[in-house]
């Protein structure tokens, strides 16, 4: 059957492959067996067609129209051959296996090696400073076996009235004051103590890859850079509502972090995803 899909070259070659391939063979397999129904001896493909799918639609279980004519049907084996021989069909391609990205992420950044023996570094004894839009200090992945905080302590530009020292905007909140926070199972109470929140969530999203320990995944396999590291946090303030942090609230965030990491005595990794767009003037 699939040495006559190959002769049209309307069959990609992994849904030949997946054609000819035995029933062991395609249970073995992480991809081949993708948009199989072996009880109804059916298959979810994807078709490119031009023109009209009505004849599509009298051998098909179902036919989904999509944009751009693309297509999902359901057919049952036998009929895919014929189907193939369809004039308005151009194309058919079987479903893939998708997984989360993370984890060729991982793979690509070459942190499973360094993380792995005779290396095994886990960011132990480093200090890792967040300079974002805060973080969710809740988060499983930012605290400890016993449910305490890995957060040092968080400065949250945004909210007034106790600035660290030597700065004079914010409120700095202490590990204690987190760990404190963390022991109250209401969240309004929680907040009461550490009212800090990541609005947007992406300065908790770049806390999680850079030491997020994994703890809120079955199995802590998805975890960040530096998993054993202690972290630091600044929400960076906005200087209208509805406005962005400037240079200045970052400068003040850097400078906050190595003074911070001097006074812990520990080296310290900045991480900082935010930029700016260049700006070139063009006089005439």
């Amino acid at each position: 059957m699939a040495d006559n899909f190959s002769e049209s070259q309307k069959v990609e070659n992994l849904l030949n492959l997946a054609l000819d391939a035995t029933e062991e063979e395609r249970l073995k397999s992480m991809q081949l067996e993708v948009g199989y129904q072996p009880i109804e001896n059916e298959w979810d493909l994807i078709i490119k067609y031009s023109g009209s799918l009505e004849v599509v639609r009298r051998i098909a279980s179902s036919v989904t129209e999509l944009s751009n004519e693309y297509a999902i049907v359901t057919i049952k084996e036998p009929l895919i051959e014929e189907m193939a021989a369809i004039p308005q069909v151009e194309y058919i391609e079987k479903p893939k296996r998708l997984f989360f990205e993370i984890a060729n992420g991982r793979r690509a950044s070459c942190i499973i090696p360094v993380q792995s023996p005779p290396l095994s570094l886990s960011g132990k004894g480093i200090l890792t400073a967040v300079i974002d839009s805060g973080i969710d200090y809740s988060h499983p992945d930012f605290r400890n076996e016993d449910g305490t905080t890995r957060i040092r302590a968080i400065w949250d530009q945004t909210i007034s009235g106790n600035p660290p020292e030597g700065y004079s905007i914010g409120s700095e909140y202490t590990q204690e004051q987190i760990n404190e926070a963390l022991r109250q199972n209401i969240r309004r109470e929680r907040e009461r103590i550490v009212p800090s929140r990541d609005i947007s969530g992406h300065g908790t999203a770049v806390a999680g890859i850079a030491a997020g320990n994994g703890r809120a995944s079955v199995g802590q396999i998805y975890t960040g850079v530096a998993p054993q590291s202690e972290l630091l946090i600044v929400k960076m303030g906005t200087p209208r509502q509805g406005g962005f942090p400037r240079t200045t609230e970052l400068m003040l965030g850097i400078d906050y972090a190595v003074k911070k990491a001097v006074k812990y005595q520990m080296p310290v990794a900045i991480n900082i995803s935010f930029g700016y767009p260049s700006v070139t003037a063009l006089i005439l």
